[in-house]
């Protein structure tokens, strides 16, 4: 068996994105507005501390494949076909590009993911709703 090329993160992750069309900020949110579904992977305590995007599905990294998967038994009701056009987003960029690249491995080709992560949207001005303070209630603005 022949053994895959070492390359460093960095590469990888290049040769991954040269696979997507990502998307900045606002044309993420047109692509939601135009049916697109939004996959937040961002783990509970970033989500916790900075907030949500509203209508974005929440599915932890490591579920991702399962939940997305249209043949899958553990599927999500979102997850109709191999057509859907689903945008990845992580923190900052970077995660979403690999759980991207991930998502069109299993067939579904219109996968992409946010440019800047949850941190683009946020700072472009779109909408967030407010993340819990530590008493449990939301934050105001």
């Amino acid at each position: 068996m022949t053994q895959p090329a070492a390359r460093s993160i960095d590469d990888h992750l290049a040769r991954v994105r040269t696979r997507l069309e990502r998307l900045d900020a606002p044309a993420a949110a047109e692509a939601a507005a135009n049916g697109a579904v939004l996959v937040d992977i961002r783990y509970a305590a970033l989500r916790d501390r900075d907030g949500l995007i509203p209508g974005a599905l929440v599915v932890e990294r490591n579920e991702l494949e399962w939940r997305l998967d249209p043949l899958g038994d553990h599927r999500l009701p979102e997850a109709t076909g191999h057509d859907l056009t689903v945008v990845v987003i992580c923190n900052e960029g970077y995660a979403s590009s690999l759980a991207a690249a991930s998502l069109q491995d299993l067939g579904l080709h219109r996968a992409t993911d946010l440019d800047g992560g949850f941190q683009a949207w946020r700072a472009a001005g779109l909408p967030v709703t407010p993340p819990l303070t530590p008493s449990g209630s939301l934050e105001r603005p």
